[in-house]
């Protein structure tokens, strides 16, 4: 990529683009339903950027807090703006709006066979925590994964 994504806070316009996202990140059962993302989205604790160049969105993030606790809910880069920067710059985003509201503590799940996932996160001063059996359709165990900010 030539030049950086230009990153927003979510707009209820954008629903539909973040929900095609999704369905093409993830296998069917794991990618979101409508409700289940659009739930997310309008709690009080959570917060949305995307990532877009020009008009496109390229890549979200959501994620939730709770006094010192944060959670990723979900990172999502479409497959050909993968490994240039998006997600990184993504979560630099979200951590910076936690770090803000007082959150020292970030987790996330992700797939134990996620190898690209894990690598990322770990990057990213993201740690092993433990294991959720069954996390994802009750049959794939996830990482549970934490980062302590500075």
């Amino acid at each position: 990529m030539s030049h950086a994504p230009t990153l927003r806070p979510f707009s209820p316009t954008d629903f539909d683009r973040l929900y095609e996202i999704d369905q093409a990140c993830y296998p069917s059962g794991i990618a979101y339903s409508k409700r289940t993302l659009r739930w997310f989205l309008h709690q009080p604790a959570s917060m949305c950027y995307v990532a877009a160049e020009g008009d496109e969105i390229i890549g979200f993030i959501i994620a939730e807090w709770d006094a010192s606790h944060g959670h990723i809910i979900t990172l999502d880069v479409t497959e050909n703006h993968r490994r240039s920067g998006v997600g990184s710059a993504l979560l630099r985003e979200v951590e910076s709006s936690l770090a803000l509201r007082g959150v020292r503590r970030i987790q996330l799940e992700t797939a134990t066979d996620n190898e690209p996932a894990i690598a990322f996160w770990e990057k990213h001063g993201y740690r092993t925590r433990g294991i959720v059996k069954n996390y994802y359709l009750d049959r794939i165990d996830a990482l549970w994964m934490q980062k302590v900010m500075a």
